[in-house]
């Protein structure tokens, strides 16, 4: 069983190959991106091992198809990078659907926390010997109005979380979970009621038709003056021309986002000896009430070893003929998690 797994960094082979201990498959790391260019790396492999930030188009699919290809492994929860529609009945999809909730809910309340407490300016002043407060004071979050967008197990971790300082909780999800809801004594409400209502909302929800550009002009002018908004999701959910445009106004008080809409040509590599090409990107690091991480929400050791383990699992399930649970096709996609989560045999 040959796998070839793209994008691989350091820490990627470090986990992988501890993880392959247990499965003794051959793996070959590539340092590159799978792209148009470097499809041809993938002749002789069974099975293709992709991040969010590689993204697999139809004739990519075609062409891993004919050579042979039966598998891609996406070591990460979102699937929008891959032309799952286009793979059926060709190449079988799997993903990591969940891997540390926590580690992701945590690193938003790290972001929530910096941008109001202002950790980030008070380091840097520190520094160099200024030990001043002017410009430092933030607001106690007991007692504010904190929104979840997207109540998997992400946004309930966070939504825990953020009940337990005290804060009064709203979620939206297109698919509720009442019972959730109600032993947490929080509330589910409309997307207005929600964008509306919160001093700090944070978006936990996967990228689709609906949610792209989720945070735009439009919702944007709904929201409390000085709003927090925080990403932890997918970089298309806010539309970031609009973003700019609130935070110069003031009507946006604070962003905390790990996660940008063109990351993919810049986010884990290092451009440090580079001019930043892309205005936007460059425009938002001007913002001393902007903090951006470089999609590192996930990193943490507890999640780099479940998404080796579940990734292997997912191959060997395959080759094995078994079940695959955390396989993704069209026909699934509408459910929450998959088919009508009472999956009982392969999508094809």
């Amino acid at each position: 069983m040959k796998i070839a797994l793209f994008d691989a960094k350091p820490y990627d082979k470090h986990y992988f190959t501890e993880t392959n201990k247990n499965y003794s498959f051959d793996i070959s790391y590539f340092k590159t991106h799978l792209t148009p260019e470097s499809l041809p790396l993938t002749q002789g492999y069974d099975t293709v091992v992709v991040f969010v930030n590689d993204t697999i188009t139809a004739p990519m699919i075609d062409y891993m198809h004919s050579n042979g290809v039966k598998l891609i492994a996406l070591r990460c929860a979102g699937y929008n990078n891959v032309d799952f529609k286009h793979s059926f009945g060709k190449i079988h999809i799997v993903r990591v659907p969940a891997y540390s909730p926590h580690a992701i809910a945590e690193h938003a309340l790290a972001l929530m926390m910096s941008l109001n407490r202002h950790i980030h300016r008070a380091y840097q002043r520190i520094r160099e010997l200024n030990f001043t407060l002017n410009g430092l004071n933030g607001f106690d979050m007991y007692g504010k109005t904190a929104g979840v967008i997207g109540t998997g197990k992400i946004g309930k971790v966070l939504a825990q979380i953020l009940k337990g300082m005290g804060m009064t909780v709203l979620t939206y999800d297109p698919f509720p979970d009442n019972e959730f809801a109600k032993t947490l004594g929080i509330s589910y409400v409309s997307l207005d009621k929600l964008i509306s209502e919160s001093d700090v909302i944070s978006l936990n929800c996967p990228l689709t038709p609906e949610t792209e550009y989720l945070i735009n002009n439009k919702n944007i002018n709904k929201m409390k003056d000085g709003v927090m908004i925080i990403n932890t999701g997918r970089g298309k959910l806010i539309k970031t021309s609009d973003l700019i445009e609130g935070l110069k106004s003031g009507k946006i008080g604070s962003a905390g986002l790990d996660v940008y809409e063109e990351e993919s040509n810049y986010f884990f590599e290092d451009h440090s000896d580079k001019i930043m090409p892309d205005d936007i990107l460059a425009r938002l690091l001007t913002f001393n009430n902007v903090i951006i991480t470089s999609h590192q929400a996930f990193f943490t050791n507890e999640a780099m070893g479940q998404i080796a383990q579940v990734t292997m699992e997912n191959i060997k399930t395959f080759y094995d003929g078994g079940l695959l649970e955390n396989e993704v096709c069209y026909r699934c996609i509408k459910y929450k998690n998959g088919c009508d989560g009472k999956k009982k045999e392969r999508c094809f």
